[in-house]
């Protein structure tokens, strides 16, 4: 699954189009690596997204291209989140 559809799907993000311009701004790390858009994610990676001076930490639990509000948050577990 591509990265930006996963952040929306996940709701870490809430539209796609900002997940892009995050991607595409350098501030989503995919396994500590810097990644685009259309990087694919894997159900094990570890995801980075940094903004400002909040960074958020997920491990990727499962993917799914439709999933419910209530449930999007079984799609990853959060590591680390820093303010």
């Amino acid at each position: 699954m591509r990265l930006d559809k996963f952040l929306k799907i996940s709701r870490l993000i809430k539209r796609r189009t900002v997940a892009n311009e995050a991607a595409d701004a350098g501030r989503c790390f995919i396994n500590g690596k810097q990644a685009k858009p259309s990087a694919e994610v894997k159900i094990g990676d570890t995801l980075e997204i940094r903004f400002g001076n909040n960074v958020t930490k997920v491990e990727v639990l499962s993917l799914s291209t439709t999933v419910r509000k209530e449930e999007a948050s079984a799609m990853y577990r959060n590591l680390q989140e820093t303010t």
